[in-house]
């Protein structure tokens, strides 16, 4: 038997699954922790990328794995290959003025033309700008600006800190893919190129892509990873990348790893995710995005037009607010998930008029980075315990039904929606999203989408062409749409979005 392993690296944890190549069944798994927060030096993911393949007993038999990571992350690495500062994550929302004064200096519409999006907090290109206007002690070391996954797959390789990995900083090996690369805001998926002019307006020093070779580098030039494409191999994984001990002992010799991608690009790879189908992902964030054969050119900001990991393009809208909703209610009530489940499912679609505008970490879509969330609608009879937990998951999935109407508007198309993350397997939340979503719903089988997907691509670099594994299905819930939920929660956050 032939095994293949992926790896999600996500804001939360490393995980890695070991699957048969032939039918994508699944062999063994592992998993690590990584620290909480919005910032966190890389060396946390590489420590946790050890850990999981330990738990997950080791590659030795493995043939070929590739990377998934949380995108956005910055990873600044100094010419002797160490991290210069802690990685600023997709989360953290201190570059939203930083978003601010690059649309203003750019224009959102010609932003949208030249990256397929505008800038919010989320992004890398900001975050470098923040780097800039406030920390010039660490902009004066920068020689490479990467990404999560980039940095792991170069570690993997054998590169990093000299005198603390076998092959060395060698810059120029960087590499990332399409998908990855068109989150960072100075990457065109309409051209397949990095906009230097854009980086440098952001960081204030030119920049060119890593060649891949030994090219020598110029003093004031930052390196940017080599974007390679779908299918393609990074290099084989060294077997003394770890040191020689711990998940070392384990590697198999010279595994093939693959290109890597973007988290929810690797989540469509893992889904077998098609034009027309819509994935609903619940996680720390909610992702809304579909595969589509056109680029996107949002000049609102709502609609980030990414590149995907086989060659189409993922619109895609994001919701920094989403399974943490329900553990936050879930907290306030003092009850487990099981129960906010109960006692949503009490209540009555609409929850009685009470309402959860669910901005608890500012939001994202819409672009609210400094927003609270709130409860309205409340009065002596409807500030039931049922009418809470139902408004909780109602609010949660109306953000998200928020990105889907963005995404109709950029004429997606959308025949059925794929809804995953841990938090769909709660019955009230599946329920729920056939009442507030107009499509038929389907809730795969759990499992590690993202790192299924890593896998994907680590059978396509080992195989030549792209595997297509079967998906198996836990649940569809009859449709059961309900306007009364939407049109409920548009009109509060309506008032709440213009500051009323």
């Amino acid at each position: 038997m032939t095994l293949v392993a992926g790896v999600d690296s996500s804001t939360q944890s490393c995980k890695v699954v070991v699957l048969d190549a032939e039918s994508g069944a699944l062999v063994r798994e592992g998993r690590a922790g990584h620290p909480e927060g919005t910032e966190v030096h890389p060396d946390e993911w590489w420590r946790a990328l050890s850990e999981a393949f330990d738990d997950a007993v080791g590659l030795a038999d493995v043939s070929a794995l590739s990377v998934a990571g949380q995108q956005h992350g910055m990873v600044l690495l100094d010419r002797d290959g160490n991290v210069v500062r802690p990685a600023l994550l997709w989360n953290d929302t201190r570059s939203a003025g930083s978003a601010e004064d690059l649309t203003a200096e750019v224009g959102a519409e010609d932003f949208a033309r030249r990256t397929g999006l505008v800038p919010v907090a989320s992004f890398t290109i900001t975050k470098i700008r923040w780097i800039r206007d406030h920390e010039p002690e660490s902009i004066a070391r920068v020689a490479a600006v990467a990404l999560p996954h980039d940095w792991l797959t170069w570690r993997l390789r054998g590169y990093g800190p000299a005198g603390s990995s076998p092959l060395g900083p060698d810059l120029d090996q960087l590499t990332t893919d399409r998908s990855d690369a068109s989150g960072t805001g100075y990457w065109s998926p309409l051209t397949g190129r990095y906009d230097l002019d854009l980086f440098k307006l952001a960081f204030g020093q030119d920049a060119r892509e890593a060649s891949g070779g030994s090219a020598t580098a110029a003093p004031g030039v930052v390196v940017l990873p080599r974007v390679l494409g779908p299918g393609e191999t990074a290099g084989r994984v060294h077997p003394a990348c770890f040191g020689g001990t711990g998940a070392s002992e384990s590697l198999g010799s010279g595994i093939l790893l693959g290109v890597g991608a973007g988290d929810n690009a690797a989540a469509a790879l893992g889904l077998g995710a098609r034009p027309g189908d819509v994935v609903v992902s619940v996680g720390t964030s909610g992702t809304v995005f579909a595969v589509d054969s056109s680029p996107g050119n949002d000049a609102s900001g709502t609609v980030a037009g990414f590149a995907d990991a086989s060659g189409e393009y993922l619109p895609i809208a994001v919701t920094l607010n989403a399974a943490r909703v329900l553990s936050s209610v879930a907290a306030v009530l003092d009850v487990d998930f099981a129960e906010l489940s109960r006692l949503a499912l009490e209540a009555e679609p609409g929850a009685g008029g009470v309402v959860l505008v669910p901005y608890f970490e500012g939001e994202r879509t819409p672009n609210l980075p400094h927003a609270k969330a709130s409860f309205h609608g409340l009065s002596i009879a409807s500030t039931t315990r049922p009418n809470i937990a139902r408004a909780a998951i109602e609010g949660m999935l109306c953000g998200l039904a928020g990105g889907l109407d963005a995404l109709r508007d950029q004429g997606g198309r959308a025949e059925r929606l794929l809804l995953i993350g841990g938090a769909v397997q709660n019955p009230a939340v599946q329920r729920i999203a056939a009442q507030v979503f107009d499509l038929p719903v389907v809730v795969p089988s759990p499992g590690e989408y993202v790192a299924r997907g890593a896998a994907v691509q680590a059978e396509w670099a080992l195989a030549g062409h792209r595997p297509d594994w079967p998906v198996a299905v836990d649940a569809t819930p009859e449709p059961d749409f309900r306007a009364l939920i939407g049109q409920n929660y548009r009109k509060v956050s309506a008032s709440v979005d213009t500051g009323n």
